[in-house]
């Protein structure tokens, strides 16, 4: 996995200027160069660097990781906030793929934001579910 990007207390309150003007800013964006040289932006790049620029705005540090990398058990466990153990046991219950490197398991970054992304949908549906009933209960008017 790459390494985290933070931004220095020196750096912070440049990007936050810097994230304010490229919330209103428009494509296509340029680069200009020391020597007056133009460089445009692909619109795919523009989109990172913006996502990157807000993110570091708000004091959070910011990796890229291609979706496939991939990672540890540790690495994937601190993803999802939960133990190796716990990650695991969903590995052995396929509820994750992963490949077997040894006697290490790897998996990788897009097939664990893919059960992240379905763990979250399934969370939402069951609160959805939960509120429901309880206003069919009477609980909320």
């Amino acid at each position: 996995m790459t390494e985290l990007i933070f931004a220095t207390e020196k750096e912070v309150e440049s990007i936050q200027h810097l994230d304010s003007i490229l919330s209103s800013a428009i494509s296509p964006a340029k680069l200009v160069g020391t020597d007056g040289k133009e460089i445009f932006i692909p619109d795919a790049v523009y989109s990172v660097m913006r996502q990157a620029i807000h993110i570091m705005a708000s004091g959070q540090a910011v990796s890229l990781v291609p979706l496939d990398c991939e990672l540890t058990l540790q690495q994937a466990a601190d993803i999802l906030n939960v133990s190796s153990s716990f990650l695991l046991g969903l590995l052995e219950q396929e509820e994750i793929p992963y490949i077997k490197a040894g006697s290490h398991q790897r998996i990788q970054f897009k097939d664990l934001m893919a059960y992240k992304q379905q763990r979250g949908l399934e969370r939402r549906q069951s609160l959805q579910e939960l509120t429901q009933l309880s206003q069919g209960e009477g609980f909320y008017n």
